[in-house]
């Protein structure tokens, strides 16, 4: 009878356990379409130009984020990110960070301004956590075609000249990722946009990716990427840099979030206001 009892309460616990697993497995499933949902919202649409974004996540969720905020003035706030960490901990925290950035856009009136209120709102539970989130912040004009941006300690995006064909990166700001120092005040630089030119942006797990050699994707074939598919539409440009990074990692695992938002200008009326800001060289 002894025996019995111990033969129960071991399948019992088996049976418990199955259940358990299922039952985690279902709120991970949950917690990714949530994900997808948020990742996947509404892409705005202006008159002179398009921006999309896209992200893969390493494992079933991730911790890169991207969001599209549309201004009052017809401005777009685009913002990427990537939070320290990867699965679960991490979604959480990019949930988070997507809370700070939608509440500080409707109340601040610059990219600057608006990593300063994140930072604001959310270094004291990143510092409980032992976290932190890199954010580059922009502020498209259609208008003006006028490129506004600040950094909280993440990857220039690249710009690609549609003129000269010149890839670089955009002029540099620096700025402490959020999270890193308290009562922190981010820096803008702002540039002009021209009919073809287009801005990258992204997330360190494109150019860390890795094939089974151990040998990373590195900037450099980026670069290459994004010129050989210049002409087309921002969708089909990104099906490109992903296709790309397929190609050079041959089936090897995935260590880190993969995402991309893309920029691209096409002829737009003029306005004369944009006569007097500065042009990207």
């Amino acid at each position: 009878m002894f025996h019995d009892n111990l033969t129960y309460h071991f399948n019992s616990s088996e049976e418990d356990k199955k259940i358990l697993d299922k039952s985690l497995q279902r709120e991970i499933n949950m917690a990714r379409n949530i994900q997808i949902q948020l990742l996947n919202g509404k892409t705005p649409k202006f008159e002179g130009g398009e921006v999309k974004g896209s992200s893969l996540p390493a494992r079933l969720i991730g911790g890169d984020y991207y969001d599209f905020y549309p201004l009052i003035d017809g401005n777009i706030r685009i913002v990427i990110g990537d939070v320290m960490g990867k699965g679960i901990p991490a979604a959480m925290l990019m949930i988070l960070t997507r809370g700070a950035f939608r509440s500080a856009s409707e109340s601040t009136q610059s990219p600057g301004e608006t990593l300063t209120a994140i930072n604001q709102a959310i270094y004291e539970d990143l510092r409980t956590l032992k976290s932190f989130v890199t954010l580059f912040c922009a502020d498209w004009s259609p208008s003006t075609g006028t490129l506004t941006y600040a950094n909280a300690g993440h990857n220039i995006p690249i710009f690609i000249n549609g003129k000269t064909l010149e890839v670089k990166e955009l002029p540099k700001v620096k700025g402490v990722m959020v999270g890193g120092l308290p009562n922190q005040r981010y820096k803008e630089v702002s540039v002009r946009l021209e009919e073809n030119d287009s801005v990258f942006f992204y997330t360190d797990g494109i150019i860390e990716a890795q094939n089974k050699c151990g040998e990373q994707y590195k900037l450099e074939r980026l670069v290459l990427t994004l010129l050989e598919s210049k002409d087309y539409n921002v969708g089909d440009i990104e099906k490109c840099v992903m296709s790309s990074i397929t190609r050079f990692t041959e089936g090897a695992p995935q260590k880190d979030d993969i995402t991309m938002v893309l920029l691209k200008i096409r002829e737009r009326k003029a306005d004369i206001s944009s006569l007097n800001s500065p042009v990207l060289g």
